[in-house]
């Protein structure tokens, strides 16, 4: 969702935090800390576990939301995801974030659902398109 942050903090590239014990940056948090602490934490480092567990959640937990996930008209399409990004952003990623936060199991466990949602989202929608154009 950061990739729709605020220009201020160049979508949260310039809030310095701690992931754990080591440090980065808050965007980094999102696009990769959370998603491989997760994968070495439940999924014993295996990607493709990880994978099928959200697949499997696409057609099960969330089958009926992926169907509207599939559609949307060309026009309006990027609005949405954009609006549907900042909010998560807002609600989510930046939310009790400071400089030098510290980011540890509390922040990791309640936000991995939300990386988890959009990075199915984002693969109903990808594949979507892609049906469209090639079709």
């Amino acid at each position: 969702p950061l990739h729709v942050g605020f220009t201020s903090d160049r979508g949260a590239n310039t809030i310095d935090v701690h992931w754990y014990t080591r440090k980065t940056v808050l965007h980094h948090v999102w696009d990769n800390s959370i998603i491989e602490t997760e994968e070495e934490r439940f999924y014993d480092s295996n990607v493709n576990e990880m994978i099928d567990a959200i697949q499997k959640n696409i057609t099960t937990v969330w089958a009926k939301q992926a169907k509207a996930w599939e559609a949307c008209s060309k026009t309006t399409c990027p609005d949405l995801y954009a609006s549907e990004g900042i909010k998560a952003a807002c609600d989510w990623a930046y939310k009790g974030v400071h400089e030098d936060s510290v980011l540890e199991d509390d922040y990791f466990l309640t936000r991995s659902p939300m990386v988890n949602l959009r990075l199915a989202q984002g693969g109903v929608r990808l594949a979507a398109t892609l049906n469209r154009i090639f079709g």
